[in-house]
């Protein structure tokens, strides 16, 4: 299954929310990946351009992105950004065929 980087940014008035009433939001994230039929890998809070990050598993580019505009639409958030991973195994099998694409486009017209 698919494994997709999420970055976010709260906006000023959810951190305010946040410091009131603290909370372990795996708690919450977690169990809507899995109604769209994935999993939290995990949450991380940061310092820099975002304010977290999370790592999750969905079936494929249309459950996350229906995970990701929910989240979007709650109003918590200043920014939302999604990235879909590739294994290793998937880059070596693209880079494999990106050598026969190539090989093509070198041949003289």
């Amino acid at each position: 299954m698919p494994l997709y980087l999420i970055r976010f940014g709260y906006t000023p008035e959810e951190w305010a929310q946040t410091i009131k009433r603290p909370e372990d939001r795996r708690e919450v994230i977690g169990p809507l990946a899995e109604a769209i039929g994935g999993s939290l890998h995990g949450l991380w809070y940061a310092f820099g351009d975002h304010d977290g990050y999370a790592l999750a598993e969905a079936p494929d580019n249309t459950a996350i992105a229906s995970l990701v505009l929910a989240l979007t639409g709650g109003g918590k958030f200043r920014s939302l950004s999604t990235t879909v991973l590739l294994t290793v195994e998937e880059t070596l099998d693209a880079l494999g065929r990106a050598q026969a694409f190539a090989a093509t486009l070198e041949r003289p017209r």
